[in-house]
């Protein structure tokens, strides 16, 4: 889906940030000036949380996103809709997400049935870094929430997306430079780990 896309369709890596705070410092931050980096205190009032749904296009680099009070199959049918809306109905939709239950909701599975244009195409277990929208969470969280201060959840939502308009306003394609042999064997190495892991707690 990386390296050779298929034609008259598009590609979104797609994934939920769930249960984002809303973070209020409970003493103002002291701004940087000359001599003195910019404080902020550790100690933070909690205002509620917000599910981030997002889909990244591959070809362009632009984010469909939406903010969603909880992460469940309802929510995911409302996302869904939303993509189905911004993405033209001429154009098949092909979906890079993982296998998370949600997503294989019965509900869901009735509604991708409706709608044929839709591919669902689920990423192996324990690997997310295949998901390039993974890195749009990464970097949304280093530059626009790590050191946010939110009032309210309204306040958080707000700030979230504004960083998604500016993005979107000169978006950049992330390029997938590896093949799909290196992917396959960093997979599999992968899952030998995680076995090795799940057999050495096993063993008593």
């Amino acid at each position: 889906m990386y390296l050779n896309p298929p034609e008259q369709a598009i590609v979104l890596c797609m994934d939920e940030k769930s249960q984002i705070q809303a973070l209020d410092r409970t003493q103002p931050s002291l701004p940087l000036k000359p001599g003195r980096a910019g404080t902020m205190t550790h100690d933070y009032k909690r205002n509620g949380t917000t599910t981030l749904f997002a889909a990244l296009e591959v070809a362009t680099g632009k984010v469909i996103g939406q903010c969603l009070p909880k992460h469940r199959h309802d929510e995911f049918l409302t996302f869904l809709r939303r993509i189905d809306r911004a993405v033209p109905a001429d154009l098949q939709v092909h979906l890079i997400l993982d296998n998370y239950a949600t997503h294989n909701h019965a509900d869901v599975t009735k509604w991708l049935t409706k709608h044929p244009r839709f591919h669902l195409h689920f990423t192996p277990t324990s690997s997310s870094w295949l998901n390039l929208v993974e890195r749009w969470f990464r970097d949304l969280d280093q530059k626009a929430l790590r050191r946010g201060v939110f009032k309210s959840v309204p306040d958080l939502i707000t700030a979230i997306e504004d960083y998604l308009n500016a993005h979107n306003d000169q978006p950049r394609p992330l390029v997938w430079t590896a093949s799909a042999e290196s992917i396959l064997e960093k997979v599999t190495r992968g899952r030998v780990a995680l076995n090795q892991v799940t057999n050495t707690g096993t063993d008593h």
